[in-house]
Formats: C-alpha cells, sequence, structure tokens
C-alpha cells in the first residue's frame, strides 16, 4: 500500500511521455530575431533538465550561505552532548563517591554547558564529597538566586546546618521551603521535628495537624507525638502560672494517648492537686491498663502518701488489678509489701518473676535482684545473702527496661521530649535496651530528612519514615 502512490506518480509519467512520443508535432521559438525549430519531446526534455539545475544551483547556494550557521549549531549540540554526559558521569561518580572525579567533572560540564541551574548541583556535592563545606555552601547560595533551582538550594543548606548543629539556620531555610512547596512531605516533617526541638509546641501541633491533613504523615503514627505537645503546652503553662491551662492540655494529652506513662503521670499529679484524687486515680488506672510503667505506680503511690504502708499495700494490689500479669504489677506489688514489712506477700511477688536464690539460677534483671537484697535484709537480716544479690545485679547479663532513643540508641534514666543525645523529638521508648537505633541520624544520607516520628516511623511510622516496642510491655 506504501508504494502505490510511487506506483501512480510513475504510471503518469510513462504515460504522458508515451503520448509525447507519439505525437511528434513541432515548436518554434522566437527570440531576438531568431527562429528555433524543435520538437515537443525535446522541448519538455529541456525544461526538465533545466529545473533540474536550477534546483542544484539553489541548493548549493543555500549551503554556502547557511554553512557558517550550520557549523556553529552543530559546535553547540556537540558542546550541548558532551556537556551532558560530562553531568552524567558526574553524578555518577558522586553515587560512587569519587570526589576527585566529581570535582573534574563538574569542571567539564559547567564550561561545555554554560548553563549553571544544571551544574550547581553536581559542583555543590563534589565540594561536599572533599569535605569543602564552605564552597559546598557558597553554590547552594548560588542556587537560591534562581527560581528553578532555589528549593534544590535549601534542600542542600538545611542538610549543611543539621550536619553543623545550626538548627535555627535549618528552621530558616525549611520554612522557606515551606513556601515554595508545601505539600513536599520531606519538608512537613523535618519543620515539624525542628519546631519541637525549638520548643515551639503550638507551631509544631499545628504543622503535624497540616502533615495529617495533607497526607504528609499517617495519622495513627502522629497520635504519640501529638501527646507530647500537648504534654509540653500543659508544662510550659504551668510554668506561667495557669494551672487551669495546664490541667486542661494535660487532660487532653491524656486523651489522646492514654498510655503515654509520663502524660499520664503528670495528669494525676494536677488532678491531685486539685483536689481531685478520684479523677487522678481513674486516670491511673487506665494508663495502667494500657501500658504499666514504674511512673505510674510512683504516682499511685503519691495518692496516698498519707495513708499507712498496709493501707498503701492495699491500694496498690487496686491499681495492679487493671494489669494483674503484668511484670511492673508484681514489681510495684513486691515494693508495696516490703515497705509494709509483708515479707511473705513481697518474697511471692518475686518469685513468681523467677527470684531463687542459687548459682544455676536464670539471670535476672538487677532491679529485682536488688529488691531481693533488699527483703533478705529487712526481713532475715542476712547481710550475706543480700550481698550475693547484690553481686548478682551487679553482673547479671539481663538488662533492666530503660527510656531508649529510637533514633540514636541511647539511654537515659528519665524521659524528656527530646533524646538529650541527639535531639530527635518523642523518640524515647520505654523497653529492654539493644535492638539497635531505629532511624538515621539528621544528617545522614543526601535527604536533609530528619529523624522523624516513630512509627511516621510507621514511624507505626515514621515512613517512609516500624513500631517502636520490642514487647507488649515495653510502651513508653
Amino acid at each position: 500500500m506504501r508504494a502505490l502512490p510511487a506506483l501512480i506518480v510513475i504510471a503518469c509519467i510513462v504515460a504522458a511521455a508515451a503520448y509525447v512520443a507519439a505525437e511528434p508535432g513541432s515548436v518554434v521559438l522566437t527570440w531576438q530575431g531568431r527562429h528555433i525549430y524543435t520538437t515537443v519531446a525535446r522541448l519538455v526534455l529541456g525544461v526538465v533538465l533545466l529545473a533540474m539545475l536550477a534546483a542544484a544551483l539553489f541548493h548549493l547556494l543555500r549551503k554556502l550561505l547557511g554553512g557558517p550557521r550550520a557549523f556553529l549549531r552543530a559546535r553547540r549540540e556537540r558542546r550541548r552532548r558532551d556537556g551532558y554526559r560530562a553531568l552524567t558521569q558526574g553524578m555518577v561518580a558522586v553515587a560512587a563517591g569519587d570526589a576527585e572525579e566529581a570535582r573534574k567533572f563538574a569542571r567539564k560540564a559547567d564550561v561545555l554547558l554554560a548553563e549553571p541551574p544544571l551544574t550547581l548541583l553536581l559542583s555543590a556535592q563534589a565540594a561536599q564529597l572533599s569535605g569543602d563545606e564552605q564552597a559546598a555552601r557558597t553554590y547552594f547560595k548560588a542556587m537560591l538566586e534562581r527560581p528553578e533551582t532555589e528549593f534544590l538550594g535549601l534542600r542542600g543548606l538545611v542538610m549543611q546546618s543539621l550536619r553543623g548543629g545550626d538548627e535555627a539556620a535549618a528552621l530558616g531555610f525549611i520554612e522557606r521551603a515551606r513556601r515554595l512547596r508545601p505539600r513536599t512531605p520531606w519538608v512537613m516533617s523535618s519543620l515539624f521535628e525542628l519546631q519541637a526541638r525549638a520548643g515551639r509546641w503550638a507551631e509544631a501541633e499545628a504543622t503535624l495537624a497540616e502533615a495529617v491533613k495533607r497526607k504528609a504523615l499517617p495519622e495513627p503514627a502522629t497520635r504519640h507525638h501529638r501527646a507530647v505537645l500537648l504534654h509540653e503546652q500543659s508544662r510550659a503553662a504551668e510554668a506561667a502560672g495557669d494551672a487551669r491551662e495546664a490541667l486542661r492540655l494535660q487532660a487532653k494529652a491524656h486523651g489522646v494517648e492514654v498510655g503515654f506513662a509520663p502524660g499520664a503521670a503528670r495528669y494525676a499529679a494536677l488532678l491531685r492537686v486539685g483536689g481531685r484524687s478520684r479523677h487522678a486515680q481513674r486516670a491511673l488506672e487506665t494508663a495502667w491498663r494500657a501500658a504499666p510503667h514504674p511512673d505510674l505506680a510512683a504516682a499511685w503511690a503519691a495518692l496516698f502518701a498519707e495513708a499507712t504502708p498496709v493501707e498503701r499495700m492495699k491500694q496498690m494490689a487496686r491499681l495492679a488489678a487493671a494489669n494483674p500479669e503484668h511484670v511492673e504489677s508484681r514489681l510495684a506489688l513486691a515494693r508495696a509489701a516490703l515497705a509494709a514489712r509483708l515479707w511473705g506477700e513481697a518474697r511471692r511477688h518475686l518469685e513468681t518473676l523467677g527470684a531463687r536464690p542459687g548459682d544455676n539460677a536464670p539471670p535476672l534483671p538487677p532491679r529485682l535482684c536488688r529488691l531481693m537484697a533488699e527483703l533478705e535484709e529487712a526481713e532475715h537480716s542476712d547481710m550475706a545473702a543480700a550481698r550475693a544479690w547484690l553481686g548478682r545485679a551487679a553482673t547479671t547479663p539481663a538488662p533492666d527496661p530503660a527510656w531508649i532513643c529510637g533514633a540514636c540508641g541511647g539511654e537515659t534514666p528519665q524521659w524528656s521530649a527530646t533524646c538529650p543525645a541527639c535531639r530527635a523529638f518523642a523518640s524515647l521508648d520505654w523497653r529492654l535496651p539493644g535492638g539497635g537505633a531505629r532511624r538515621l541520624s539528621p544528617a545522614d544520607g543526601l535527604m536533609p530528612a530528619l529523624p522523624v516520628p516513630a512509627p511516621w516511623r510507621s514511624e507505626a511510622a515514621a515512613a517512609p519514615l516500624e513500631p517502636r516496642l520490642t514487647a507488649p510491655d515495653a510502651r513508653r
């Protein structure tokens, strides 16, 4: 079918030629008094030859006149092709960690392309790879002056600021990046983390809500972070002398996450100060049912500080009934029984947890060994047995649970909103040590994203940001 038009044209030409040949006829041309006699076939052939000659001369003339321009265009295209090849090879060198090769190709691409938006990022990454942070910052700042590279420049400056520990500068850059692209997930998560680290709790809560609304973060994974934000806002309100607002915010935090032990303990303390002890008891029982923790047991004991030791033991049994088989329930009851001098009851709870003398006994956590040492000394005045238990506490390979940072893996005895070591927000979990950190440090990788909320972390994040617990009883 494709050859049909050509065949038709050829057939027409052949038919025309045959017709002209069959009709010899004659033609007379008169020009300046001269007469030229010829046949029709010769005239047609001459016209065709003249047309072909004219076309050839026109093509040659166009080549001669357009030659310089075509040469320059071909040269530019060749340089552009070589420049993009150098740019690609430079990116490969960055990925391979070859700083010298990356710098060489960055210079070559810059010369060949003469398009800074395409080469600034490669030059900046090559400078970072070679450890020249000042040069990298210069390139990133140059990128801010061009709309097409401004966002990439901000991304690089955020990463540099985090590596240098300048969180205030990083926050300023990330706020500017948010104005450019508010829907970008890493912008939302990083902005939230930096606002929280800076103690701007209300702003961080608003950012968190917006991130959930824009689906930049999964809503279930942000529950713990919102509870921590409300907890910190409550502390700030109390420090400002607004006890009513502090209680309101802490109640809200407790409603968001009842198993958040530091929040529940503080909520109970505020209720107790306000004369609402029954409400405090209900709050602690709810939290204990969700996730028992020593802080909750201490808050419960504070509610009955004026009672006798035996009465406090009875009240502790009431709290433990909310989660009777949990290890924290047994330990809380053992401590209360020791305080009430109910030796048999204390020993029963401790032995239920595996506390038995003997070299062949399985390893026990240090706190359990210390309670047994206290029991032996108080009940029998057996200092030798007490020392033996203290020796086991010092050498046992079985650790006690602690507040472990999901970002850096560091341990701390007290909970805080940010990790004392790496300053990751809401990253501390009450669990057994070991298992490693859950998240990367702020400056790792090419993305400037901060350690994000644990399961944003899914952090749940989190996100993709992975449950933070290692056992059902190892919560906040």
